[in-house]
């Protein structure tokens, strides 16, 4: 059986100490943020870090001083203490994946009033102070021993927070013109209607004109105001958004409800297709609640086992992605099963390979290191629990995944069992494609959509001539 006792006054001794152990993690962030009402982007949002002197989301002040009122509360002197005053200076902060160790040590006593005042210090993982300070307590005058409970378990989840962000960033500019291939179920045809109400779209409606309109009427969608182009069938869908396209009569495509081969046929045909000179690459941008950034994830459904120079331009793409989404560098990691390269891995050298070449210009933009582990990628407390010091472990905004099915099925896990939210995006055509599933949400593909209209506008910055 496990106890709670305390330490009553007369049983306290000047020089005693207790101390604990903590490692910061996000749910420690968000629940703080919750429990306080604190909303200041610091604690929350790595980009407003990125931004500044930071790289990363940081702990509230106070989050050290909690870890000192637990140490008060139920160690020394325990239960039945109340508090009288409290003095801190923050020295340093506490970044994400930090191990703070508190000690609190006793340095005065008062019979008059059973007050007891103590040295306060928090130490991070290398033995730098982030706070130091006194505290003064009323010891209680009883002894308590009572049986230990277990903490409730308490978790946060803001499953849209980037998500909200993503179409923020979508709001000011004007929207593109997006053909949508064959909208002939209820779901691709109410993502193109929701993605034009919210004034991102402005959409072209291809296919069997009788099945768009009577998917309409059945969903009770006004199509009245959008441009339709009648077409026989699915394939004679996709042939004449690609040429459309070409023709710069549309700046986008959305699939509707057809087979992604049929649509990718035409945007690669080497004669009438939407090709340049960059590889087409797939990237799912995904907001996942236990991750402080927004997560890109390539290629997951384009490339099925790439290339060395296939992974150049599919991390050459996600880049420019990353920084029309306002990630100035983003930090790219190479996954594999393992940290070091091997020849008995095929995707360890490659990383290898890709992060060499970055550091000799032939990739820019990005911060790139591999071979890492998934682990190691997106947790800093496993990085640097395997002794791992790299900018990138822990703090990825990019995964650059071994062949298709490692991101199809990675992207799929964090969807359903992480409770994260996707976008998805072809690049590297002449214009962004919006790759939506028949399973997609009309929020996916309404920030699909967004997304889409990102890299339009800021190809038109960048090259006015291709207005």
């Amino acid at each position: 059986m496990v106890y709670i006792e305390n330490r009553p006054y007369a049983e306290i001794k000047i020089g005693d100490t207790a101390g604990i152990v903590r490692t910061l993690n996000l749910e420690d962030i968000q629940i703080f943020a919750a429990i306080s009402g604190d909303l200041s982007p610091s604690h929350r949002d790595s980009a407003y870090g990125e931004s500044g002197e930071r790289d990363e989301v940081i702990a509230d002040s106070m989050w050290s001083g909690m870890l000192i009122s637990n140490l008060l509360g139920t160690e020394l002197p325990g239960p039945g203490t109340v508090y009288i005053d409290q003095a801190l200076h923050f020295v340093r902060p506490v970044m994400l994946g930090d191990t703070i160790t508190v000690t609190i040590i006793v340095t005065g006593k008062f019979d008059e009033n059973n007050h007891v005042t103590f040295d306060c210090r928090c130490v991070n993982q290398n033995d730098l102070v982030v706070m130091s300070g006194t505290a003064e307590v009323m010891a209680p005058r009883e002894k308590v021993r009572r049986q230990r409970t277990g903490l409730p378990e308490v978790r946060v989840r803001d499953k849209t927070s980037q998500y909200r962000r993503l179409i923020a960033m979508a709001a000011a500019p004007q929207p593109i013109s997006m053909a949508v291939v064959h909208p002939c179920d209820h779901d691709s045809l109410l993502g193109a209607v929701t993605a034009a109400e919210a004034n991102i779209i402005v959409p072209v409606l291809i296919g069997p004109l009788a099945k768009i309109h009577a998917v309409a009427r059945a969903g009770g969608m006004d199509i009245s105001a959008y441009r339709t182009v009648d077409v026989a069938h699915s394939h004679a869908a996709a042939r004449c958004a690609v040429a459309m396209a070409r023709e710069g009569a549309v700046e986008a495509l959305m699939k509707g409800s057809l087979h992604t081969d049929e649509l990718m046929a035409e945007v690669v045909s080497s004669e009438t297709g939407l090709r340049t000179a960059r590889r087409i690459s797939h990237v799912f941008i995904m907001d996942v609640p236990t991750y402080p950034r927004m997560l890109l994830i390539t290629d997951a459904a384009i490339n099925i086992t790439p290339t060395l120079d296939d992974k150049v331009d599919i991390v050459q793409n996600a880049i420019a992605l990353a920084q029309v989404l306002q990630v100035a560098e983003p930090k790219v990691a190479i996954l594999a099963a393992v940290e070091t390269v091997t020849s008995k891995q095929r995707s360890t050298v490659d990383a290898a390979a890709l992060c060499k070449m970055a550091d000799r210009g032939q990739i820019t933009g990005g911060i790139l290191d591999g071979p890492l582990a998934f682990d190691n990628a997106v947790s800093l407390v496993a990085a640097r629990a395997k002794g791992i010091k790299s900018a990138v472990a822990g703090r990825a905004d990019i995964l650059v995944v071994p062949d298709l099915e490692a991101g199809n099925m990675l992207a799929k896990q964090l969807e359903y069992l992480a409770d994260a939210q996707a976008a998805a995006i072809v690049l590297g055509a002449s214009v962004p494609i919006v790759l939506t599933s028949r399973a997609d949400s009309v929020q996916t593909r309404l920030a699909s959509c967004a997304v889409a209209l990102l890299l339009v506008h800021h190809k038109k910055s960048v090259n006015p001539s291709s207005q």
